[in-house]
């Protein structure tokens, strides 16, 4: 069997000094607590800390990243276990699945996915070997029996991979009950949730007038007006801060932001409800919402993210069957300055405001971002995020935005996952790739070494802890 022992050295400059260098920078950092600010992972799983199923349906069947690439290869997401939206008929044995994904695993080289995989693979389930369609049924055993033991289970789990604070992504109607057995549980891990609002605020979306009756509900107020929605939204924020909450998230097509006078976001809302809201009062609606998140977040303290520039459900053939999140997303161009200049105008220079901006365009990193960020107290950079969340990625960012913003209006790592066993490979990954920068700086005599490992430090732990007040 073709062994895959990770290397000590792995993602290092193969040039001496900076090696070396390197080296000594992530044993610095390698075992510090993983904070994970922004994901995806179920609070389920943690309320309930019941066994993972079979691999198939831990590792294949719920992660984008993996059946994407299958997809684009021929291979069916029906022939993936992928559920359909109409429940029509997928493929049920998990262990054919498995073995589908084993003999196309080559297609991952050179990819973060392959890398988190290896990663999980090695250090997580302990299997020296690289996944094949001849060891598949090996892999299938070993990884089936350790999922049985008490050592696998998801709060164990947690603690082995030393996690001090993780964040998750819930509606702005959810009542949060799964954050409440956590803490019930008398469990001591640290798990917070994130408002994201997106249902409630994109108004043309097929399912906005249900959020809005969720909305109403949970929150006690009947909403009929503009106004009333507002006092809903803050309502749930003040909800979900006292249950933890650090932070909100919108995901957005354009960062474009806009206050509406009165009148014209009332006449917009009441469209809404009638469902007459045209393309442009939706984009307009959601202009005036970044401002009012703003707003909102001076007040109440809550970090704002916003995640623009993706096309979503890019494959309509994809979409029909499969319905939301099914990997067939694509990077908008977006534009920051023109867009984010009345919110920074009006909130930018407002020290209690921290707005972290995320991009899938990297030609605006060292154009547009850096010296916004560089400039307005109120606002960092998100990441290198989702298709840039990958050893090239992660270094183009650093080069260009570095020089301009400076590590400090930066917030660090996090990982964007649904995949909870891959959190540990994607902090490591993060961590030998900034180590690796910041070697390169200091061989070159641009920074000392003793700034590199307080700069290493902060890349790793202290600035996404600062940013997101964790």
């Amino acid at each position: 069997m073709q062994q895959t022992l990770l290397n000590e050295f792995r993602f290092f400059d193969p040039e001496p000094t900076v090696r070396k260098i390197a080296y000594e920078l992530y044993a610095g950092v390698k075992d510090l607590p993983i904070i994970s600010p922004h994901g995806h992972v179920e609070p389920k799983l943690l309320a309930e800390n019941k066994p993972f199923p079979d691999p198939a349906e831990l590792i294949i069947i719920p992660d984008h990243y993996i059946y994407r690439m299958l997809y684009s290869q021929g291979i069916s997401l029906e022939s993936l276990g992928v559920p359909t939206v109409d429940g029509s008929e997928v493929e049920k044995d998990h262990r054919k699945i498995w073995k589908i994904f084993a003999e196309n695993f080559y297609l991952f080289a050179g990819t973060p996915t392959g890398v988190w995989l290896s990663h999980e693979f090695v250090e997580v389930f302990e299997i020296h070997e690289k996944l094949s369609g001849n060891n598949a049924d090996n892999f299938y055993d070993l990884i089936t029996e350790k999922l049985r033991t008490k050592e696998f289970l998801p709060r164990t789990l947690f603690n082995k991979f030393n996690i001090e604070a993780l964040s998750t992504t819930d509606a702005a109607s959810d009542l949060l009950e799964q954050h409440k057995k956590i803490k019930d549980s008398g469990w001591n891990g640290k798990v917070v949730p994130c408002f994201r609002p997106d249902a409630a605020v994109n108004i043309n979306s097929s399912g906005w007038k249900k959020e809005i009756e969720k909305l109403s509900k949970v929150s006690g107020i009947e909403i009929t007006s503009y106004k009333s929605f507002i006092r809903a939204i803050e309502n749930r924020r003040e909800y979900f801060k006292a249950r933890g909450a650090v932070s909100t998230d919108q995901g957005i097509i354009s960062p474009y932001t806009h206050k509406l006078s009165e009148t014209e976001v009332e006449n917009i809302f009441q469209r809404a409800l009638k469902s007459n809201a045209t393309e442009e009062d939706a984009s307009m609606f959601v202009a005036n919402m970044l401002m009012e998140m703003a707003r909102m977040s001076i007040d109440d303290g809550l970090v704002m993210q916003i995640h623009p520039g993706s096309f979503r459900n890019y494959n309509e053939k994809i979409f029909n069957k499969f319905g939301l999140d099914k990997g067939c997303d694509i990077p908008l161009q977006t534009e920051y300055t023109r867009n984010l200049y009345e919110l920074l105008n009006k909130y930018g220079n407002d020290s209690r405001l921290t707005l972290i901006v995320f991009t899938l365009d990297e030609s605006t990193y060292s154009r547009e971002l850096a010296p916004l960020a560089g400039h307005y107290p109120a606002m960092k950079l998100g990441p290198s995020w989702w298709f840039h969340d990958s050893i090239e990625g992660m270094t183009r960012f650093k080069q260009r935005v570095i020089e301009t913003a400076g590590v400090y209006n930066t917030v660090g790592f996090n990982d964007d996952t649904r995949a909870f066993l891959s959190i540990p490979a994607r902090h490591d990954l993060s961590r030998r790739i900034d180590s690796n920068f910041l070697a390169g700086l200091t061989a070159k005599h641009i920074i000392e070494i003793d700034e590199a490992k307080k700069l290493s430090h902060a890349l790793a732990y202290g600035l996404v802890k600062k940013a997101y007040k964790l």
